[in-house]
């Protein structure tokens, strides 16, 4: 079996999560870039991967694929070059912090024929890749609403946040471009992009910082009406997501590992346990599924066009709390 040629741009936390991920599918060779001198001594020393501290010049190398770990004003400027360069690209989420470039990068992955995703994980989840098939299957009719409550001690399991881009909406920090994205696309790939928006968020308790770690958001898309409410420091890690539907409801409680049906005039649930992945259990699985897609098979990943898509989201978000009205996606511009 041929071996991928990884470029792994970006070496922090979720740079050095898919550096390992990548290496334990078994089929990529993998070199570590950063401008950091200390993280890419990390990245050799304990994965035993080349490093450079130069992407441009790594690029020249020649890739297979470039996965873009860096903060988010810098991913598409890096992944258009990475395309010119003959790269595939996995792009970290959310595709980036403003709307400029989007569209001369999907021009070019087309106009090129490079394939290309954007690396919203909650799409290879196997509870949510069955919960997304029922429901997309209508057994209960149209879905009509969905809300999401989500929330967790946010500094258990980042630590340093306070030291990284997290810290500055411009750079893609926040609740809302840092981690309430990821359960939007997951629900705009089940019910469609998102036509409007209506925010509020504050920072209530992280220390540290001044960006929001709380946000109620609530959004149309199409017929079908949505909210959101996240917070950043609540003690349980718990995501509840359900569907409506006049047949029946779906709920997702990811923190229970375990997806359920309630059909109307049902006794009650009925439950599905799905067994639980460790930490980088499902990034290796997204992995193994961007190299899948290398090898010519249908892609299980979010396209650049639904990460665009969750952009506008975030962006309309963010421009609703700061005016207190509803904000029409299509109405921002690069």
């Amino acid at each position: 079996m041929s071996l991928s040629n990884i470029l792994i741009i970006g070496c922090g936390s979720i740079g050095e999560r898919h550096l390992r991920c990548f290496l334990k599918t078994g089929r990529a060779r993998v070199t570590a870039c950063d401008t950091n001198a200390a993280l890419l001594k990390k990245m050799a020393d304990t994965y035993s991967v080349p490093v450079s501290d130069d992407w441009r010049k790594a690029l020249a190398a020649g890739f297979d694929a470039v996965v873009i770990c860096t903060p988010a004003p810098f991913h598409v400027a890096m992944a258009t070059q990475a395309m010119a360069a003959g790269a595939h690209v996995l792009i970290e989420k959310p595709l980036s912090q403003s709307l400029e470039g989007v569209a001369e990068l999907i021009a070019t992955r087309d106009r090129l024929k490079r394939l290309a995703a954007v690396a919203y994980v909650l799409h290879i989840y196997p509870i949510l890749c069955e919960a997304r098939e029922f429901v997309r299957r209508a057994e209960f009719g149209p879905v009509r609403q969905v809300t999401v409550v989500t929330g967790q001690p946010f500094p258990t399991y980042r630590p340093a946040y306070a030291q990284t881009y997290y810290r500055d909406r411009k750079m893609g920090g926040g609740a809302i471009q840092d981690a309430l994205t990821h359960t939007v696309n997951w629900v705009e790939s089940v019910v469609g992009p998102t036509d409007s928006v209506l925010c509020d968020c504050a920072h209530q308790v992280l220390p540290g910082v001044e960006v929001e770690d709380t946000a109620h958001v609530t959004a149309r898309h199409g017929a079908v009406l949505s909210s959101f409410t996240m917070n950043q420091f609540q003690a349980p890690n718990e995501t509840t997501i359900q569907f409506n539907a006049a047949g029946g409801s779906v709920k997702v409680e990811l923190h229970q590992h375990r997806w359920g049906t309630f059909a109307a005039g049902a006794a009650g649930w009925t439950w599905h346990e799905v067994p639980p992945l460790d930490r980088d259990g499902p990034f290796t699985l997204q992995a193994n599924a961007f190299l899948d897609l290398l090898a010519g098979q249908p892609s299980r990943l979010c396209s650049l066009e639904a990460g665009a898509a969750t952009l506008r989201f975030n962006l309309s978000a963010l421009a609703s709390a700061e005016s207190g009205n509803r904000v029409i996606c299509s109405a921002l511009h690069a």
